[in-house]
């Protein structure tokens, strides 16, 4: 009799310690998930480039972040990385770069990136180096420029606005060094990789420096340029900053998503007064 009271006490002690194990399992799956009632929220992988395009960016997070979206912003000191990124799909988009530079790099590399979005539009600045005004420029005198086709011959565009060089008839947005037809001054044009160029200033007696690595150098297009492209000149269109994405993607739903917030009134505000005129909203 004792024996078999004890082995139904043992058997209900079993089945107790059986459903109390079970118990947490099903509370886990039931439980809401922390971002948000119905746990859906999305993420989104984009590079860019630190300044401006990164900062940018990070406003846009704000508002996202409210349409159940995850900005994740992965920043890059160059121009290809993000593209190849892009290209092999662990970026879901990215936001550094100029159309003209990516219909060259497609072309050049065989990557198939597209044009989600024209956001903005970054003026090319001539900074003095050992040389603080074109007149003061000497015979010989160095000037340094992006080494990347397409902010080469852009750089070079501006040259000749100055009237320091002229290019051959025809050159215009393929132009290199070798395109320069006349050259007054002998210049020495100087190819960098655009990231060096800020850095370069110490060497040279100017240098073109593009948009963003000038923000990200403390340069003032308004305060420390001789000469900038005008608002109103050919490269506010062709050179406008793009979201890329990889062909076929433009319209999906979290990339249209990120467009409207990248031409939010927020952000165009945030480039007006952040910026001064470095960086020029084009919506």
């Amino acid at each position: 009799m004792k024996k078999t009271i004890a082995l139904v006490l043992a058997l209900l002690l079993a089945v107790g310690l059986f459903a109390g194990c079970g118990a947490p399992q099903n509370t886990e799956t039931s439980a809401p998930a922390e971002n948000g009632a119905s746990g859906d929220t999305k993420v989104i992988k984009v590079g860019a480039s630190p300044t401006p395009h990164a900062e940018i960016l990070a406003v846009a997070k704000e508002i996202l972040a409210k349409e159940g979206y995850d900005l994740q912003i992965q920043e890059f000191p160059d121009y290809v990385i993000p593209n190849t990124a892009v290209e092999d799909g662990d970026l879901d988009a990215n936001y550094f770069q100029h159309k003209q530079y990516l219909e060259n790099f497609n072309a050049e590399r065989g990557t198939h990136l597209a044009i989600a979005a024209e956001v903005h539009y970054e003026p090319f600045g001539l900074y003095p180096g050992k040389t603080a005004s074109i007149a003061e420029l000497k015979d010989g005198a160095k000037i340094a420029v992006p080494n990347d086709t397409t902010n080469e011959a852009r750089a070079l565009m501006l040259l000749e606005a100055q009237g320091l060089i002229k290019l051959k008839d025809g050159a215009g947005i393929n132009a290199t060094k070798l395109d320069i037809v006349e050259n007054p001054k002998n210049l020495d044009i100087v190819e960098l990789e655009a990231a060096q160029l800020p850095r370069s200033l110490q060497d040279v007696d100017m240098a073109v420096i593009n948009g963003n690595y000038s923000l990200q150098a403390g340069l003032s297009i308004a305060e420390d340029s001789i000469a900038h492209e005008e608002d109103d000149s050919a490269a506010r269109e062709t050179y406008v900053n793009v979201l890329c994405v990889k062909e076929g993607h433009e319209n999906d739903e979290a990339i249209q998503a990120l467009a409207k917030a990248l031409k939010s009134d927020e952000v165009k505000k945030f480039m007006e007064e952040k910026y001064a005129g470095g960086v020029v909203p084009l919506f």
